[in-house]
């Protein structure tokens, strides 16, 4: 993990260098007081020398000055390193989201993804910025303050240094503590994310059932979550900086007694004694600054953790030596499919199926019977494992071909429409961004909702809201069929497209898809079977498997499940129509 994490510093090494060097600066000044209060007090007071007391003084002034600098340099450069590698991770793991199959999605829900984007990120850019510097600085103070002060009076430096090896053991034990307690946390803060992302996501749903109290104690369950996870992750905190704390001042204990013996015996002078008084303050700083830097590297490091988990989530990648699908003629064919999103449940058992260029097929049946699967393994979100069958696009596998290219070529419509935030033109344009404005009104009059824009103030500069809040049902069906239009697949999937809507206006969306279904090859999963009576074929999928094929007519006269399901629905009508 540490190697993956200074990968990321690579690009910066040249700022890096700079802030490190002047981190290094910082700690070599900060040794300039001690030695000028050792020489003050032994040979420049005593002696008289008032134009040594002077330059002495002048020259750490000049070194604060400098060291003032270089603290401007750190603390923004070192930031702005911080800062950049924050979004460069960010990047990394938003490509990589983009390239995650559907499988990752169904497992993990939006708010913890947010989570990692942005609160974890951020930890790991603190960590990223001070982690150095303050290794740095405090290793090489700790060192320095050590080094002069052993040069003064070696045995008087390792009683006083005796505690170093306890607080370092403290350190470690607590260390471990910390660790777990803070990963509890930042899981149970993730929890809270995706509380808070579901509920405000389905707010209207919510005041419409009056469900706001449920709601509530559902955050609220998060929420106790995360208080105490946090009470142990400060709890285990506590303890270690109050012990830790605890043996720092030790230190000054110690040096009080023992070099005030050491004083009285005439081992050290009153300016050594002094000097020694100074040091360990300046060794005690940097230990307390390690001591401290602890709680922010548990949390960039799980941060860290959580993002390179995603990272390394398997992403869809193309067959080795895969072709792009072109010149696509429509041609679908199920051969022998089989497929399960569990082990231990198959959805589908050994579906054939063959629909020619430009024909329409209608799956009809029972929910969870399988079609939908059927509608997602067409564009290889799912894949088909090779003993379990084959999927081809005119005669052609498409575990063989690239993924971008078979979607290209298939549009879907589905019954839960998704819109962009972003204008009615950003959400045509979804279907061909580098698409003319020409273009983006002829998908729209296709679609039979250019009129309606026309009405608008702003025109296809309207802003449509969250999901197209601002728009009717109809009117995001007709959005999502003039983006399919620009696009202009050879292959079209209509999954349940009009099953959310009014009887009115469903035969109004229904007269779009018609005009979109022309000359394409179709695959229509609909519940409505008045609207797949001229298919050119339907399917019955039950329990994964197809039990009866045919033309309309052909299926009532079967006497099945078909006509079961179409007597269920037209009982009141005239049953052939």
């Amino acid at each position: 993990m540490l190697k993956r994490f200074i990968s990321y510093y690579k690009p910066h090494r040249k700022l890096l260098a700079l802030d490190l060097i002047a981190s290094l600066l910082i700690s070599l000044i900060g040794m300039a007081y001690p030695v000028v209060t050792n020489k003050m007090l032994n040979l420049y007071i005593p002696q008289k020398m008032y134009t040594h007391i002077v330059i002495a003084g002048a020259i750490v002034l000049v070194l604060y000055v400098l060291r003032m600098l270089m603290r401007y340099f750190v603390q923004y450069y070192g930031h702005l390193i911080g800062v950049r590698m924050q979004s460069k991770m960010r990047v990394d793991l938003f490509n990589h989201l983009q390239k995650l199959p559907f499988r990752f999605y169904d497992n993990n829900e939006t708010g913890r993804i947010m989570t990692r984007l942005t609160s974890d990120l951020f930890e790991v850019c603190e960590l990223a910025h001070h982690g150095p510097e303050n290794l740095l600085i405090s290793s090489v103070m700790i060192i320095l303050s050590f080094s002069y002060l052993m040069s003064i009076e070696p045995i008087l430096t390792l009683i006083v240094f005796a505690c170093v090896p306890i607080l370092f053991a403290v350190t470690l034990h607590y260390r471990k503590l910390m660790n777990k307690a803070f990963e509890d946390r930042r899981k149970s803060n993730a929890t809270i994310n995706a509380a808070v992302e579901s509920s405000v996501t389905g707010i209207r749903v919510t005041k419409a059932y009056t469900n706001s109290e449920r709601e509530v104690e559902k955050f609220m369950k998060g929420d106790e979550e995360f208080v105490s996870a946090s009470g142990r992750a400060y709890q285990a905190m506590a303890k270690f900086f109050s012990s830790t704390s605890f043996i720092t001042d030790v230190f000054n204990v110690l040096i009080l007694i023992a070099g005030g013996l050491f004083l009285y015996a005439g081992r050290i002078s009153f300016g050594d004694y002094s000097t020694f008084i100074v040091s360990v303050n300046l060794f005690i700083s940097p230990v307390n600054t390690l001591i401290n830097f602890m709680e922010q590297y548990q949390d960039g490091a799980s941060g860290f953790k959580r993002f390179i988990e995603i990272m390394d989530e398997e992403a869809e990648t193309d067959a080795p030596d895969a072709e792009e699908l072109k010149n696509v003629q429509g041609v679908i064919e199920f051969r022998d499919v089989s497929y399960s999103y569990d082990p231990e449940k198959e959805v589908l058992s050994h579906v054939n199926l063959r629909i020619e260029k430009g024909k329409k097929l209608a799956l009809v049946g029972p929910s969870g019977g399988g079609k939908t699967t059927l509608c997602h393994l067409l564009p290889n979100f799912y894949k088909v494992k090779p003993e379990d069958g084959t999927i081809l696009i005119d005669g052609k596998d498409i575990r063989t071909l690239t993924l971008d290219s078979v979607r290209r070529n298939i549009g879907i419509v589905q019954q839960d429409v998704f819109l962009f935030v972003g204008t009615i033109r950003d959400n045509i344009l979804y279907g061909k961004p580098n698409a003319t404005e020409e273009e983006i009104i002829e998908a729209a009059k296709r679609a039979n909702i250019h009129d309606y824009v026309m009405t608008l103030e702003n025109g296809y500069d309207t802003e449509i809201g969250e999901r197209g809040v601002k728009l009717s049902g109809g009117q995001k069906q007709r959005l999502s069929i003039a983006r399919v239009f620009l696009k202009d697949p050879a292959i079209l999937i209509l999954d349940e497209a009009t099953s959310a809507l009014d009887n009115t206006t469903e035969l109004m969306i229904q007269q779009s898809l018609d005009e979109l279904c022309k000359g394409r090859t179709t695959l229509v999963v609909a519940h409505r079977l008045s609207t797949i009576r001229n298919a050119d074929e339907i399917a019955v999928v039950t329990n994964g498997t197809i039990t009866e094929r045919g033309t309309h007519e052909e299926l009532m006269a079967l006497n099945g499940i078909y006509r079961s399901l179409y007597t269920l629905q037209f009982r009141e009508n005239d049953l052939f129509g």
